[in-house]
């Protein structure tokens, strides 16, 4: 045994224990500690049968990750879950927390598995790039419907205890004390012929599941990301083959995954995410009380910032102008919770208990009892300004401002206080209970005590924090901006919005640029570019087709026409859309050329790029990696591709004819 992985036997049950903290990750020294437990169990007579159990708060989470696309270490864990299949006792799973992937398929080798009631279970590969590649689609797809483990395998999602009784996953369900209820599991065995391995059991039918539509589905929700594939592939091999012969397969396809760049690129993504705001870890102020938080405005975004509020237990109190809008931004608040019961995301319950913390209010006074307020009114510099300066006339000195925008100066609208120090930017992304990412805005005086408030906020609402300074649209929407405009040259120069937006989309991405700018409107960014035109350098192209459509009242789907005609219902290509670029083109005197898809990603890509490398040498963005996780959680660039500044200089790049 090692220090990671102990072994005690009563009364003929031997108890394996796992202490690998904090996750319990299957590294190389918790192998070697499970297959000395196998062999300690084989050659004691005494025992009967084995628990196999997990201290802390979770069984095993996983393989750990900083092992994959390294050379393997023996014992693999396909060979310690072979070891404890072929025991010559009958091993139990007693999981709790989390049991994902090689947890999972840990699990799997067991002989039964018995869950506490809030376990999650899952087979999360597909995330990073890869498939199982110790038996879970062979064992899985023998052990529950077919159907059930396509699911599981392709989309990467874990599923509840209740939903893993359901379809067999678990033998049972934990009452009371989890080891109590296993070693009773475990005794029961004992009465019973010892359970057939699950690599040794028959194979399903497969004519239950319809292959082809399958995979055009997954391929679809993919958007260009193999492993979700190949998944589907490795579930339909293994039930076509013996169960030996599949695991063999198997691991020939999680190797072959394993080392790929999507892979790769996932990989960094993983851990990109983990250690995005580092400079967040380092502040040791106090931050705020966050069980009671104001937000003014309850227009889309404020009702979305007070309903992710409310869903992590915190009391909101919601701040509009007089007594309609206050009901109207309620009623937006309960319709963004039914919604979100409606499609699962929540129960009813919750949503109601998520109502009964929220107060909505038209007195600013009411706002001085909230430690935090965040203001996330409409994107007009004067408007906020009204709002902050009515702010600072009500709370109290400790209380920390913050502004939701998405554009403007964070230090002008902080300098309308009497101590800017404790202000700071919040940049929520729509849906804001949806979205994960969160740039956190620090101003030229924004103290330690705000960052740290920022921080645990994004912690207490499971958002990933990015730290941004002060420029124009932060990390995110400054490079949106960038390759937004550069997209509208290239019309100038020959392309057309819907083949710049069908390659946008062969890349990865959700939608074209032309697509979402439809979508979020385009007064919006009229009326920015309207407000800066005083201070726009001359000198510089500008591109006035959007401009042209904004003046035609061609705002988007909001006004059925945009940079698409949406009169149908559906978009279609517009032919008067054409006519004002080729108008453009004359009156700016364009060279017109053809452009292949892959010229059009890479154009996007380094413009990309080089505006993340100047918010580098401006000190805006802290990392290369925080600007590819704004860039992939917030703004749909496909994560199997890690990101704009993970792709600077790669073959991937080189290669993008063909997105």
């Amino acid at each position: 045994m090692t220090s990671f992985v102990s072994y005690e036997c009563r009364d003929g049950l031997a108890i394996v224990t796992i202490d690998n903290p904090p996750v319990n990750a299957l590294s190389h020294v918790v192998r070697a500690g499970l297959i000395d437990a196998v062999h300690a169990v084989e050659e004691d007579a005494a025992v009967r049968a084995v628990v196999l159990r997990c201290a802390g708060r979770t069984f095993a989470a996983g393989a750990d990750i900083r092992e994959l696309g390294q050379p393997p270490q023996a014992p693999i864990l396909p060979e310690v879950i072979e070891a404890i299949e072929g025991a010559r006792v009958p091993w139990i799973a007693a999981i709790h927390g989390t049991a994902l992937g090689g947890g999972l398929e840990l699990a799997l080798g067991c002989h039964a598995r018995i869950a506490d009631p809030g376990t999650k279970l899952g087979l999360p590969e597909v995330s990073l790039g890869t498939i199982p590649g110790a038996g879970g689609t062979v064992r899985l797809s023998r052990l529950v419907p077919i159907a059930d483990a396509v699911e599981l395998v392709t989309s990467g999602k874990p599923i509840d205890a209740d939903r893993a009784l359901k379809i067999g996953l678990v033998d049972r369900i934990a009452e009371g004390d989890l080891l109590e209820a296993a070693e009773a599991l475990a005794r029961e065995l004992l009465t019973h012929p010892m359970p057939t391995p699950l690599v040794d059991r028959p194979c399903p039918d497969a004519e239950t599941v319809d292959w082809n539509s399958t995979a055009t589905a997954l391929a679809r929700k993919a958007r260009g990301a193999q492993a979700p594939l190949e998944a589907l592939e490795a579930v339909r091999e293994s039930i076509s083959l013996s169960g030996r012969d599949a695991l063999r397969k198997e691991r020939e396809r999680f190797l072959r995954l394993v080392a790929s760049e999507e892979a790769a690129a996932l990989r960094y993504a993983f851990f990109s995410e983990r250690n995005a705001g580092k400079s967040l870890a380092a502040i040791k102020a106090e931050p705020a009380d966050l069980s009671h938080v104001g937000v003014v405005g309850g227009g889309t975004m404020g009702a979305g910032i007070a309903v992710a509020l409310l869903l992590s237990g915190t009391a909101v109190s919601l701040l509009e102008r007089d007594e309609a809008t206050v009901a109207a931004a309620r009623q937006r608040v309960l319709e963004t919770l039914q919604a979100s019961a409606a499609r699962g995301a929540i129960t009813l319950t919750q949503a109601d208990d998520a109502l009964e913390r929220l107060t909505a209010t038209h007195d600013y006074v009411s706002l001085s009892a909230c430690p935090l307020v965040i203001e996330a009114v409409f994107e007009d510099v004067d408007v906020k300004k009204q709002v902050f300066a009515q702010l600072d006339a009500v709370m109290p000195p400790e209380a920390v401002l913050a502004t939701n925008t998405s554009y403007l100066d964070v230090d002008a609208l902080a300098e309308t206080t009497a101590d800017p120090a404790r202000v700071l930017g919040l940049h929520f992304f729509a849906p804001a209970h949806v979205m994960k990412l969160l740039e956190i805005v620090r101003g030229k005086r924004t103290n330690d005590r705000a960052l740290a408030t920022g921080s645990a906020l994004a912690k207490r609402l499971k958002k990933i924090a990015v730290v941004s300074g002060v420029c124009h649209g932060f990390i995110g929407n400054r490079i949106l901006a960038a390759y937004r405009r550069d997209c509208e040259f290239m019309l100038l120069e020959g392309a057309l919005p819907a083949q710049i937006d069908s390659a946008i989309k062969a890349f990865g991405f959700p939608m074209g640029i032309f697509a979402v700018q439809d979508l979020s409107g385009l007064d919006i960014a009229w009326a920015q570019r309207r407000a800066a035109r005083a201070t726009r350098d001359r000198s510089q192209p500008y591109c006035h087709i959007s401009d042209r459509l904004c003046e035609l009242g061609r705002l988007g789907r909001k006004a059925t026409k945009g940079w698409y005609d949406y009169s149908t219902g559906e978009p279609q290509t517009d032919p008067a859309v054409t006519r004002i670029i080729e108008d453009e083109r004359v009156r700016t005197a364009s060279t017109v050329r053809g452009f292949s898809d892959g010229e059009i990603i890479r154009r996007i890509i380094r413009v990309m790029q080089q505006e993340g490398e100047a918010l580098l040498a401006e000190g805006i963005a802290e990392s290369a990696a925080d600007i590819d996780v704004v860039m992939v959680s917030g703004y749909g660039f496909p994560r199997h591709r890690g990101g704009p500044m993970y792709m600077s200089g790669s073959e991937a790049l080189q290669a993008t004819d063909a997105p």
